[in-house]
């Protein structure tokens, strides 16, 4: 029996952070679209490939550790991006807790 039910993803439009786990690098970036499996994100020109990297990516109220599974250049220059939610790991949260400021 296949599967019935399907998740699709929601307009969701938010300035974003993404910060590349291995590099600290961060992008600030436009969330287009969400679902509880990834997101779509619009990112700069100036962002290089991060296919296959581990990010994490601070969208108002959301925080979600994700893959980059594609990242496709637009005619303005700019990168449609897309990523895979992975789930939290003990060493991750951690790593995102030791580094929060709590005022």
């Amino acid at each position: 029996m296949g599967e019935k039910r399907a998740i699709s993803r929601v307009v969701f439009s938010a300035k974003s952070v993404v910060v590349v786990c291995d590099t600290q690098e961060r992008y600030f970036v436009d969330v287009k679209n969400v679902s509880p499996l990834g997101m779509g994100l619009k990112m700069p020109p100036e962002t290089p490939d991060l296919v296959g990297k581990a990010i994490i990516i601070v969208a108002e109220t959301l925080i979600m550790y994700a893959d980059v599974i594609r990242q496709e250049k637009n005619k303005d220059g700019s990168y449609t991006v897309g990523i895979n939610a992975k789930k939290f790991t003990d060493d991750v949260l951690e790593f995102l807790f030791d580094r929060l400021k709590f005022d």
